[in-house]
């Protein structure tokens, strides 16, 4: 690792933190490193509804800081029965921390993204475009994704998850917030039924070349089908 590289250290939730960590702070410390510290307030546990695991997570963006002397803090609300950051509630929560954060606060925020389904899927590739178009038009200084099939499955993820996430927010960049929550609504609607029956996608060696490191058509025409469908939304590439 080099000096720019960031060192993580994670809450626990909510709001808490073992004797392991308060150690590894310590340590990042004494080798005056950049920490990042981590939490993912549960949406549905002990936090509570939407306006509530909102709060926490403002707290947790505040606790980084004066806890771990955080450099910056990575956030990622995730949704109790879906394990997903993607959903409608989840992406309220977000929202509107980072709004917050970014009015009241000089704190840099990043957010993870764990999509319900798998690479090489539509579902996939817009539950991702939901959490960048949240995230960009809240005020979000890092977008760190993309943990597709919910972050749990071995080669699960790809770079063309990451290009959509990247893609959409500069697509998102100076749209009206009033015009970004028609988008979102109708966006988060295409994919919302489909948590429990998200397909399961294809690993990274189905959907890339693994020696010149390049999608297969099948994943570029999945793309492009599903970048089509959020230009339809009023989202402009």
């Amino acid at each position: 690792m080099v000096s720019t590289d960031s060192h993580e250290v994670s809450q626990l939730c909510e709001l808490k933190i073992d004797l392991d960590a308060i150690a590894v702070i310590a340590h990042y410390k004494g080798n005056s490193d950049i920490i990042m510290d981590e939490q993912m307030p549960i949406f549905g546990g002990y936090a509570g509804g939407i306006e509530e695991t909102a709060i926490v997570d403002i707290a947790t963006h505040i606790n980084s800081i004066v806890m771990s002397s955080a450099s910056w803090h990575l956030d990622g609300p995730v949704h109790i029965r879906w394990g997903s950051t993607n959903t409608r509630e989840t992406l309220k929560i977000a929202g509107w921390t980072c709004a917050t954060i970014s009015e009241f606060t000089d704190i840099l925020s990043g957010n993870q993204y764990y999509p319900c389904a798998g690479p090489c899927t539509e579902m996939c590739l817009l539950e991702a475009s939901a959490q960048s178009i949240t995230d960009t038009a809240s005020g979000r200084e890092i977008l760190s994704g993309v943990a597709s099939a919910k972050g749990v499955v071995t080669d699960k993820t790809t770079g063309m998850e990451a290009r959509m996430m990247g893609e959409v927010a500069r697509a998102t960049a100076g749209v009206e917030i009033s015009e970004v929550n028609e988008i979102l609504d109708k966006l988060v609607a295409l994919y919302e039924k489909n948590y429990a029956s998200a397909p399961a996608g294809k690993t990274f060696q189905e959907c890339y070349d693994v020696k010149t490191v390049t999608p297969t058509d099948e994943y570029m025409q999945v793309y492009d089908g599903a970048r089509k469908k959020l230009e339809e939304l009023g989202l402009v590439f």
